[in-house]
């Protein structure tokens, strides 16, 4: 059976997409070797829509309106500029409302977006561009570390990784945030309470990695300007083994932190990605890979969530689980001594 991979990895080649979430401007150019905080896209965005339904305003039908009608998409206007103006002895006209951009025009109407800001995309990790995708921006390939996570708050950025783990276990309190994390990616262990967040946004950090945050912390979490990224989820959880070693042997490293959501459509997942400068060529990414006997897997459900293990053995047939299901099993044993049977389902290779 076929399980899929969640990526704790010290080298491989790693491929992402980085892309505007509107239409735009592509800087990039292929081949081009890029950082973290090199701009290779850029778009402009309205912060406001407005609609003017200029046949209701005229008094007259949606085709009349659209002859009278004197922009067309993407012009720029000025406040008061002249939209429209109806015949007759008391002509009436439409105006625009405020400086901004003409987006569609039809069925006597006309959208416009205002207040206009410039997005741009950065580029997020070191590596070299292998592909442009007209608009919107580029691919990105570099060969590092790989760390993946199961919830991010949909931020990204990148800084110096600085560990304020002692143990797997550890908890992250303000008291241990100082100004010398001050643009410092945070490894932090778990967090239990608000002012923790706080703390870390007032220095601010470029940011928080951590293995466990309580649920009732989600709406903060999520308003929170700099990435927060769990590695295991929600709750009192240490950090798995793997990625404990892997994050707490590469202190000092620049690293970045996309805590993008999860999409198991898409495939995204927040993740943390360590770039190496190595030139030489590194195994590709796998998604998937066969259980089979002596891989290592995490488990996806409860009581053992999270947990790492190995299987030793793949049952055969159906097996009765203790719900009363019957169902692919194997067993497993856990990285504290205990040995499981678990659903094929529950379970992911770690690699």
């Amino acid at each position: 059976m076929q399980a899929p991979v969640h990526h704790v990895i010290g080298y491989a080649t790693i491929v992402r997409e980085r892309v505007l979430p509107v239409a735009g401007n592509v800087l990039a150019r292929l081949n081009q070797k890029v950082s973290p905080g090199d701009v290779i896209a850029e778009a402009s965005r309205g912060r406001e829509h407005i609609l003017l339904n200029v046949a209701q305003a005229l008094g007259v039908s949606p085709a009349a309106a659209d002859r009278l009608i004197k922009c067309k998409a993407n012009d720029r206007l000025t406040a008061k500029t002249e939209i429209a103006v109806s015949g007759g002895l008391f002509p009436r006209s439409v105006v625009a409302p405020r400086d901004g951009r003409v987006l569609v025009v039809g069925d006597g109407q006309v959208l416009m977006t205002a207040g206009e800001a410039k997005l741009e995309l950065r580029a997020g990790i070191s590596g070299t561009v292998t592909a442009l995708i007209p608009e919107r921006g580029a691919v990105i390939q570099t060969v590092g570390a790989l760390v993946q996570g199961v919830w991010g708050n949909g931020r990204i950025d990148s800084g110096q990784l600085v560990n304020l783990m002692e143990q797997p276990d550890g908890v992250l309190t303000a008291g241990r945030l100082d100004v010398s994390m001050r643009g410092f990616v945070v490894l932090g262990g778990i967090v239990k309470d608000a002012e923790t967040l706080k703390a870390a946004g007032d220095l601010p950090v470029r940011g928080l990695i951590l293995s466990g945050l309580f649920p009732s912390l989600l709406p903060q979490a999520r308003e929170m300007r700099y990435p927060i990224l769990l590695t295991d989820g929600f709750g009192p959880l240490p950090m798995n083994s793997a990625a404990y070693k892997l994050l707490s042997t590469n202190a000092k490293r620049d690293v970045t932190v996309n805590a993008e959501a999860r999409d198991r459509y898409s495939g995204t997942c927040p993740e943390v990605i360590i770039s190496l400068s190595i030139e030489t060529e590194a195994p590709a990414l796998r998604d998937e890979e066969t259980l089979a006997p002596g891989l290592q897997v995490r488990m996806r459900r409860p009581p053992a969530l999270g947990m790492l293990g190995s299987i030793v053995a793949l049952k055969p047939g159906l097996t009765t689980l203790p719900s009363g299901l019957r169902a692919p099993a194997a067993e497993v044993k856990l990285e504290n001594g205990e040995t499981v049977i678990a659903p094929l389902i529950n379970l992911e290779v770690v690699g």
